[in-house]
């Protein structure tokens, strides 16, 4: 009966909620509720699959990704088996290692749902234990990054040994080696002083993106303002074009956090729970 209640108290939550939306005039175009307990759906994700980026220490597996009980739940895991990507005579770090020692997974609309301007709004559980990595972001679909444009629209990791909350944007500099980036740092006690189970707690993380600003917000409080004026790609992507003009896809994914230098196997499975993603627009 209790499970009962809380359902039933989630789903008038997500009602009252659209209808607020839809008030300020905004109307829902894309979504996914998670409300169908098995594999994601896969009509609206694909998956990032093995090593991917910045020499992390997760090998992604769609197997890690399920939904369960009106959430989607991204798990990382402690592994111990073959590298399928190892190669003896191989130097680059993605096929170098023998053994894959972690797993997690990556989901992407890419191929399957872009977006240009709009309202982004995912509810979502986070794991905050050392070397967790969740985030929810988009990239662009025109050229290569960063001059495809990265909006990040949740980051959590140690920055400078201090559990921290991050939206950012990040566009190409004037060199090859180079991203312009503007980034918002707050430390997560700025939201546990105000309430100590924080972390046990669903939040919203929220992209309001139009053709001049893309503010990002948590719990309707403004982390970061980025003024599209600054974000022309540099000389190095030979564009010259402003990424966040264009097309992009949501990627949600729980990384392993490289700047920590041992992880605990007491926090495995790690779990990233997603209520819901909604896209809006004018």
């Amino acid at each position: 009966m209790k499970g009962f209640a809380l359902c039933l108290f989630a789903g008038l939550y997500a009602v009252c909620a659209m209808a607020q939306v839809e008030k300020e005039g905004w109307k829902l175009v894309w979504n996914d509720e998670f409300d169908i307990d098995g594999r994601p759906d896969a009509r609206k994700w694909d998956y990032e699959r093995g090593f991917v980026r910045n020499y992390e220490l997760q090998w992604y597996a769609p197997e890690n990704a399920f939904v369960r009980d009106g959430n989607l739940v991204i798990e990382a895991r402690q592994a111990d088996f073959p590298c399928p990507a190892y190669r003896e005579d191989v130097k680059n770090w993605r096929n170098s290692r023998e053994k894959v020692e972690w797993t997690s997974a990556a989901l992407i609309t890419k191929g399957k749902y872009t977006f240009q301007y709009g309202r982004l709004e995912v509810r979502a559980r986070i794991p905050v234990c050392k070397g967790a990595w969740p985030a929810i972001w988009l990239l662009g679909t025109q050229h290569s990054w960063p001059a495809n444009g990265e909006i990040d629209v949740l980051e959590y990791y140690q920055h400078k040994g201090v559990p921290t909350i991050l939206a950012n944007a990040c566009w190409a500099g004037d060199t090859t080696d180079d991203a312009e980036w503007d980034s918002s740092y707050t430390p997560l006690t700025h939201f546990t002083e105000r309430d100590p189970a924080w972390a046990s707690r669903f939040h919203v993380w929220r992209m309001d993106w139009d053709k001049d600003f893309i503010r990002l917000y948590l719990d309707d409080e403004l982390l970061n303002e980025i003024d599209l004026k600054r974000t022309i790609n540099g000389k190095s992507s030979g564009t010259g074009i402003n990424p966040f003009h264009y097309q992009q896809y949501i990627l949600l994914n729980l990384a392993l956090d490289t700047r920590v230098k041992e992880l605990n196997p007491a926090d495995f499975p790690m779990k990233y729970e997603i209520d819901y993603v909604r896209v809006y627009q004018k």
